[in-house]
C-alpha cells in the first residue's frame, strides 16, 4: 500500500483534521485515552531579509482531555530536517504558548457560584527526522517527578503552580523507528518510518499486514492523501522551503566560519608582532 508521507505539514494537517484518528495517534503517543479533543494548526509565514525568502510553516496544538477530565495543551513539533536555529525557534514558540491566554482553562464552581482562571499544563511531542547524539531509542518520554526534597516521597497529587510552570515531552526518532516493532507505539509509529520511501520522499510504501488492526485507518486516510493534489504541491513547496532554509544555514555558517577565519588570522599576526617586539626590547633596539 502507498501512502502520502505523514512527515510533511500538510499531510499531517490532513491526517489530523479527521479528530477519531487524531485522537488515536494522541492516545497511542501519549499512553493514554483521550476523550476530547480540539486540533487547531496554526499557520505562519516568515520573511527572511537576508535572502527575501518566506517561510511557510504550521504549528500544530491540540487540546486534549483525558478519562480522568484532566485538559492539556499538547504542541506538536515536526522537523524534517537538522537547523541549528531548531532548538531556540522552538523556546521561542514555547515561551510564546505559557503566555498565551487562549492556553487558560476556565473552572466554574456552580455550587459556590464563581469560577477561576487556571493555565492549561502543556505537553510536547518531538518528532525528530535527525538522530540525538547519545541514544537510538525510537520513543523518549520525559516525564518529570515532583518529589519532597525531605522525605524523598513523590507528591501524591498535582499542584497547578507546578503544572502551569513546567511540562513533560515525548521525543520520536523518525531515523531510529526501524523495522523492529517492539511495542504498540513503535506498530503505529512505522506510519512516518522514512526507510519506507518509494520513488520520491512525498510516498511511503508500507505492508498493510504488518499493522496492527485497530491502526489501518491511519493508512486508510493517508492513501486518499495521495489522490489529493494540493497536498502533493504543498509537499513540494514545503521541500524548496525546506532546501532554500538548508542553504541559507550553509551560508550564515559559512560567513561565520569566514569571520572566525579572520580573527584567528589577525591574532596571529599581532601575537608575532608582540613577539618581534619582545626580541627587539631584548637585544636594546626597542623602537
Amino acid at each position: 500500500m502507498r501512502i502520502a508521507n505523514p512527515i510533511y505539514d500538510t499531510v499531517f494537517k490532513y491526517l489530523m483534521e479527521d479528530n477519531q484518528l487524531a485522537k488515536l495517534l494522541l492516545s497511542t503517543i501519549l499512553g493514554e485515552e483521550i476523550v476530547e479533543l480540539d486540533f487547531k494548526p496554526q499557520e505562519h509565514t516568515t520573511t527572511v531579509a537576508l535572502r527575501s525568502l518566506t517561510v511557510y510553516r504550521l504549528d500544530f496544538a491540540a487540546t486534549v482531555e483525558n478519562a480522568q477530565g484532566e485538559r492539556r495543551q499538547v504542541l506538536i513539533e515536526i522537523q524534517k530536517a537538522k537547523l541549528a536555529s531548531d532548538i531556540m525557534r522552538f523556546r521561542r514558540y514555547l515561551g510564546d504558548q505559557y503566555r498565551n491566554p487562549r492556553n487558560v482553562q476556565e473552572l466554574v464552581d456552580a455550587a459556590r457560584g464563581y469560577s477561576k482562571r487556571r493555565a492549561l499544563p502543556l505537553l510536547t511531542i518531538d518528532f525528530l527526522g535527525h538522530g540525538l547524539e547519545y541514544t537510538k531509542a525510537p520513543v523518549i518520554r520525559v516525564r518529570r517527578e515532583c518529589i519532597d526534597a525531605t522525605t524523598g516521597e513523590r507528591l501524591s497529587r498535582k499542584e497547578p503552580f507546578i503544572e502551569g510552570l513546567t511540562h513533560d515531552s515525548t521525543i520520536i526518532q523518525i531515523p531510529h523507528l526501524g523495522r523492529e516493532r517492539r511495542t504498540e507505539i513503535e506498530a503505529m509509529l512505522q506510519i512516518f518510518d522514512q526507510g519506507l520511501v518509494v520513488d520520491d520522499r512525498h510516498v511511503l510504501e508500507i505492508d498493510e499486514s504488518e499493522v496492527p488492526e485497530r491502526y489501518r485507518p491511519l493508512l486508510r486516510r493517508l492513501q486518499r492523501a495521495i489522490a489529493e493534489p494540493e497536498l502533493a504541491e504543498a509537499m513540494a513547496v514545503e521541500d524548496e522551503v525546506l532546501e532554500d532554509l538548508q542553504d541559507l544555514e550553509r551560508w550564515v555558517e559559512y560567513e561565520r566560519a569566514e569571520k572566525e577565519r579572520e580573527r584567528a588570522e589577525k591574532e596571529q599576526e599581532r601575537a608575532e608582532k608582540e613577539r618581534l617586539l619582545e626580541r627587539l626590547r631584548e637585544a636594546g633596539l626597542e623602537p
